[in-house]
C-alpha cells in the first residue's frame, strides 16, 4: 500500500534530477471558483512519468538488480517508455521499449533519439506489456511497470506534495486516470488534505468500472487518449488508494477531450496531448461543476503530442 511515506522517500531519492514544475493560475472560475494548472507536461520527456521511473530505477540500482547490459524494459504507449528510456541513458544502461502499434510516431522518434531499443507491435497496451515481460524473464532486465509499482506509483505522487508545497488551501485535484498510477500516488500524497477526481475518457473507463465492480476489471479501449490512457484496466496499487482514499471518478468524451485540448492552446498557449487534455475537459464540459469558492487545480501531466493538430 502507498502512502506519503513512501511518496517523500521518492522526493527524496530523485531529489536534484526532476523538475519542480509550475503552477499556473488560470482564468477560469464563474462560479465563484477558481482553478490552477499543475504544468508536469514541463517535466523531463514531457511527461510525469518521469518522477516514477527515476525512482525505480535508483530503486533497482540501491538493491543491486540493474546492470548495465540488461538495463531496464517497459511496455508504453509513449510516455513511460520515454521516461524510462531517459532515465536509463542518464544512468548509463541499455533500455527495451515495447509499445502498441497505436503508439504516436512522435514518440517512437522521441525513444529512438534518446537511444532505446523500440518493438513494436499489437492493437493495445496489453500485447506490448506481455511481451516485455517475457523480456525480462528471458534477460534479466529491471521491469519499470507503466503505472503498477510501488516505486513507480511513489514516484508519481511526487506531483501532489510538490502541489502542497506550492499552493495552500486546494481543495480539488482533477487528474486524468489510466492505469491510476498518477491518481493514485498524488491521493496518497494528499491524503486528508485534498479531494483527488479522477477524468476518464468514457471509452476507457478503468477506474469507474472498477468502483462498480468493486475489484479492477478489464475494459475496452479506444479514442483519442489510447495512446496515453489505453491501460485495459486500472492498476491494483492505484485501485486501492482510491478506495482508502475515497477518490471519485467522472467520465468525459472524445468530443470534451478535444475541445479542451484546443482551449488550451487558443485561451493560453498550452500545448498538451489529449490524455492530459482529460483532466481539463471535466471542467469545460460540466463533467465536474466544483462548489463556490473552491479552489481547483487541474494536472496537465503530458505534453507529448503533435503540434500540427491544434
Amino acid at each position: 500500500m502507498i502512502t506519503r511515506a513512501d511518496v517523500d522517500q521518492s522526493a527524496a531519492r530523485t531529489s536534484g534530477l526532476i523538475r519542480r514544475t509550475p503552477l499556473l493560475e488560470a482564468a477560469e472560475g464563474n462560479g465563484g471558483w477558481s482553478v490552477w494548472f499543475k504544468c508536469e507536461f514541463m517535466q523531463h520527456t514531457g511527461t510525469f512519468k518521469a518522477r516514477g521511473a527515476l525512482n525505480r530505477i535508483l530503486a533497482s540500482k540501491e538493491r543491486g538488480e540493474l546492470t548495465a547490459e540488461a538495463g531496464v524494459v517497459v511496455a508504453s504507449g509513449g510516455n513511460a517508455g520515454l521516461a524510462n528510456a531517459c532515465a536509463a541513458a542518464r544512468l548509463g544502461v541499455a533500455a527495451t521499449v515495447f509499445v502498441p502499434d497505436s503508439a504516436p510516431a512522435v514518440k517512437i522518434r522521441k525513444l529512438e533519439a534518446i537511444g532505446a531499443t523500440v518493438v513494436q507491435g499489437g492493437a493495445e497496451y496489453a500485447v506490448a506489456y506481455e511481451a516485455a515481460v517475457a523480456h525480462a524473464a528471458a534477460t534479466g532486465a529491471v521491469y519499470c511497470h507503466a503505472y503498477d509499482q510501488p516505486e513507480i506509483v511513489a514516484g508519481a505522487g511526487t506531483v501532489g506534495s510538490e502541489l502542497l508545497d506550492q499552493l495552500d488551501g486546494i481543495d480539488t485535484i482533477l487528474v486524468a486516470c489510466g492505469g491510476g498510477g498518477l491518481m493514485g500516488g498524488i491521493a496518497a500524497a494528499v491524503e486528508g488534505r485534498a479531494k483527488v477526481v479522477a477524468v476518464e475518457p468514457e471509452n476507457a473507463p478503468t477506474l469507474y468500472a472498477a468502483l462498480a465492480a468493486g475489484k479492477p476489471v478489464d475494459v475496452s479501449v479506444s479514442g483519442v487518449a489510447a495512446d496515453s490512457l489505453g491501460a485495459r484496466r486500472i492498476g491494483e496499487i492505484g485501485f486501492a488508494v482510491a478506495v482508502r482514499t475515497g477518490v471519485e471518478s467522472v467520465l468525459v468524451s472524445d468530443a470534451d477531450i478535444v475541445a479542451a485540448r484546443s482551449r488550451l492552446w487558443d485561451e493560453y498557449r498550452l500545448a498538451v496531448e489529449h490524455g492530459a487534455a482529460a483532466a481539463y475537459a471535466s471542467l469545460t464540459s460540466g463533467a465536474y461543476v466544483p462548489s463556490a469558492g473552491e479552489r481547483v487545480v487541474v494536472i496537465l501531466c503530458g505534453a507529448n503530442t503533435d503540434p500540427a493538430t491544434l
